[in-house]
């Protein structure tokens, strides 16, 4: 055992047990923590120690990963169980983890039936760890004042990116931009996640610095992604920053807005003269032909016909995490792609390129396609509950589109959902979801929206339960003057039910409870009068 792992055994859990016991004792050390997790989730291979690692496995996870955000993580979530704020429900159950735990079950399914299982048990690690993420998330951010921290985490996070990004470009000379996530196309998705949330921060009712945080980091993020060059990448932010803008600002013409739209336009006019020549090189470089029907190069095509020849033979899927070993050893030389194979899990394999060999490494990279790697992993039943996963993301995430207000609580949730789009569309050619520190801060805002919807859920549960009965009775024309003042008698025995609801709602909630009023309209229906209740 190195140095580092026996490092790992003796310090890791007396930070655990520390950072919990510091986090039950103060709020502010508590908000510190979520703060960090937000702006460490993506430099976590940077802060991390792996158990029984494979560092030379070309897989989506390549040992026992603990880290620094893992501490934090544990450390909310022990002070939100252990000490729960005031007025505060110690747990509930976070919408959307249900499906995602029915999905971890599948996973362990296929893992327990394919080989080798090393590789699958380190993925399934990695799942667990974004369980306590979203729980961790989900049980701390209750109100706006948690929400903001959220924003101030990310807005820090996209600064520091975009200034590293600037660095690595006009110093240090990099042609496309890593930032501190080691790859260019990972750097522009973490981008094409967090810009939206950001966007959708400085069109909603947060206090003026903040925002101004958060415009800054919106340019920087922006300038960022052209410098990574990626083209899938740069077409996504425009398509979900052009949604969330037109889904969070407000229509209304002022002379402001008009200023600010001339000096945002003038600002990426700059950039795009600035970046016309590289991004179109980079643009002109292959053709969607070429990428997808090309069958003697490794493009995007290629993946998608590893995975039919895998569903071909083994439609449960090869196992978690076992693309490259079963893609090195059996499937590419099948399709006439020579890579060096896998010997066991033990042994370090040869990383000397054959000649005359048509591959750009020695062994091969996970499928640049979210949906052609989880089929070829975990087969058609897992390509299936794995959307079925997405849909119910997306559809929390959509309930926060209408109505149109500028309330924090509901205008993140909008942009949760198109920083959740941008995340999805650019994993249909890039297969780094999976990247620990994409993985990751995915799961950190998938507790924030999680936590955001249950909050919009109890607050329509607790509006029904005010209201009283039913504000309009199911009716139908009368047909009698006897019937019509049947139901002029039902509608004042529902007059009646709703006050004594609202009197035993005001004495719940005490003498300055909210009232709420109700307004009667009369309409006149030829000779009759139908007296109808409507809550405002």
């Amino acid at each position: 055992m190195d140095f580092k792992a026996l490092f790992g055994l003796t310090v890791i859990p007396a930070a655990i047990l520390g950072g919990s016991v510091v986090a039950c004792l103060s709020r502010r050390i508590c908000d510190l923590f979520f703060v960090l997790l937000v702006v460490l989730s993506p430099m976590m291979e940077l802060l991390d120690v792996n158990f029984v690692s494979r560092n030379w496995y070309r897989g989506t996870a390549l040992g026992f990963q603990v880290s620094i955000p893992d501490v934090l993580a544990l450390s909310l979530l022990a002070a939100s169980l252990l000490r729960p704020r005031h007025n505060q429900r110690r747990i509930y159950w976070p919408p959307g983890l249900g499906l995602l735990v029915l999905f971890f079950f599948y996973a362990c399914f296929s893992v327990a039936i394919s080989t080798p299982r090393l590789f699958g048990l380190f993925e399934l690690f990695k799942m667990m760890r974004g369980f306590i993420f979203v729980l961790a998330v989900a049980l701390y951010l209750r109100g706006g004042r948690e929400l903001r921290l959220l924003v101030l985490g990310l807005a820090l996070l996209i600064c520091f990116e975009g200034l590293l990004a600037l660095k690595q470009r006009y110093i240090v000379g990099y042609y496309r931009v890593p930032g501190t996530v080691d790859d260019a196309n990972s750097l522009s998705m973490l981008l094409c996640l967090t810009l939206p949330i950001l966007a959708a921060a400085v069109n909603s009712r947060f206090a003026l610095p903040l925002r101004g945080l958060c415009a800054l980091a919106l340019g920087l993020g922006c300038i960022a992604e052209v410098m990574t060059i990626s083209r899938a990448g740069i077409s996504d932010l425009l398509l979900v920053l052009t949604g969330v803008t037109a889904a969070t600002m407000s229509y209304r013409l002022t002379a402001r807005k008009l200023v600010w739209t001339c000096l945002i336009a003038i600002a990426a006019t700059a950039v795009a003269t600035k970046a016309w020549h590289t991004v179109m090189s980079r643009f002109d470089d292959t053709s969607l032909k070429q990428e997808y029907e090309n069958r003697h190069e490794m493009g995007r095509g290629y993946y998608l016909r590893v995975a039919a020849a895998i569903l071909r033979e083994h439609w449960l899927g090869i196992g978690l995490n076992n693309w490259s070993y079963w893609v090195s050893n059996r499937y590419g030389p099948r399709l006439g792609f020579r890579f060096v194979p896998y010997r066991g899990t033990d042994a370090e394999p040869s990383d000397v390129i054959p000649s005359g060999s048509n591959v750009d490494e020695a062994q091969a990279a996970p499928a640049h396609c979210l949906g052609a790697l989880t089929a070829g992993e975990l087969g058609l039943p897992g390509l299936f509950l794995f959307t079925l996963v997405w849909l119910r993301w997306f559809q929390m995430g959509a309930s926060f589109l209408l109505p149109r207000t500028s309330d924090p609580m509901r205008r993140m949730g909008v942009g949760l959902f198109f920083g959740f789009c941008g995340i999805f569309i650019q994993s249909l050619t890039e297969w780094v979801f999976r990247q620990s520190p994409i993985y990751f801060l995915f799961h950190v805002l998938l507790g924030a929206l999680a936590s955001l919807y249950f909050i919009k859920r109890r607050e329509r549960r607790q509006a029904r339960i005010q209201t009283g009965p039913a504000a309009v009775e199911a009716w139908r024309f009368p047909t009698s003057l006897a019937e019509t003042s049947s139901t002029q008698q039902r509608t004042s025995n529902i007059q009646q039910r709703t006050s004594s609801t609202q009197q035993r709602t005001s004495n719940a909630q005490g003498a300055d409870g909210r009232r709420w009023k109700f307004e009667v309209e009369w309409w006149r229906l030829e000779v009759f009068h139908l007296r109808i209740l409507r809550a405002p």
